[in-house]
């Protein structure tokens, strides 16, 4: 009795509503890259829905108190998975492809070390940096406006650089000033999405070196005990 009690109750969080929205994130993520040469526009369309329902599931689960780990999980790995794929895309369409590569172990990097501090300080989410004496941080992670920004801003200009590419081994440069030229108001968007993702990757530097200092202070603390 007291096994299947358990088997409902684990049953019953992976069909939580925004574990659900996140299975179906998933599935669009597939399609996506699997037709991402042959139908730029849909690739878009399905990458950035994907990416809205990050924010959709967060609501639904707070709305329907179903606020569970293993959706948070299930949100940052799919989160970074895909956003690595569009870098790893992206790297082979432009040159030098190592800037894209650069920036997806970045991302990867920098979020993975979070993780892992957060659990070595005994915190319930990453996103607790309450303690942390960079403004800019806690900023970031404070402030739910302002780091939807920054991850949308990032998002938004990964597409556009897949979207207006032509030929693979095209310089990022030139592509970028090319098409700058032909409208002023794609120049001000342009503009807008790079400030938002200078910020996203500045905050993923200062995370990355944070989550270190936690990682080396615990070492040395754990040296230290009798």
């Amino acid at each position: 009795m007291a096994n299947k009690s358990a088997n409902k109750k684990t049953l019953s969080v992976y069909l939580y509503i925004p574990n659900i929205i996140g299975y179906i994130r998933v599935l669009m993520n597939i399609v996506a890259f699997a037709r991402c040469f042959s139908d730029k526009k849909l690739f878009s369309v399905l990458y950035f829905i994907s990416f809205i329902c990050d924010g959709i599931d967060g609501w639904f689960a707070r709305k329907f108190n179903q606020v569970s780990t293993f959706g948070a999980v299930l949100d940052m790995v799919t989160d970074r998975v895909s956003t690595a794929c569009l870098l790893a895309v992206l790297s082979q369409i432009y040159r030098p492809g190592l800037v894209f590569l650069s920036l997806l172990a970045l991302d990867v990097g920098s979020h993975w070390l979070q993780m892992y501090s957060t659990f070595l300080s005994g915190k319930v989410s990453h996103k607790d940096v309450k303690d942390s004496t960079n403004w800019l941080f806690k900023a970031y992670y404070g402030n739910r406006l302002f780091m939807a920004y920054c991850c949308v801003a990032s998002e938004v200009l990964y597409i556009i650089l897949f979207l207006i590419a032509e030929h693979q081994s095209e310089s990022v440069n030139d592509v970028v000033m090319n098409t700058l030229k032909h409208s002023s108001l794609f120049c001000f968007g342009f503009s807008l999405v790079l400030f938002g993702w200078a910020i996203k990757q500045a905050v993923n530097v200062i995370q990355m070196k944070t989550a270190a200092d936690v990682c080396v202070l615990y070492d040395l603390n754990r040296s230290h005990r009798p």
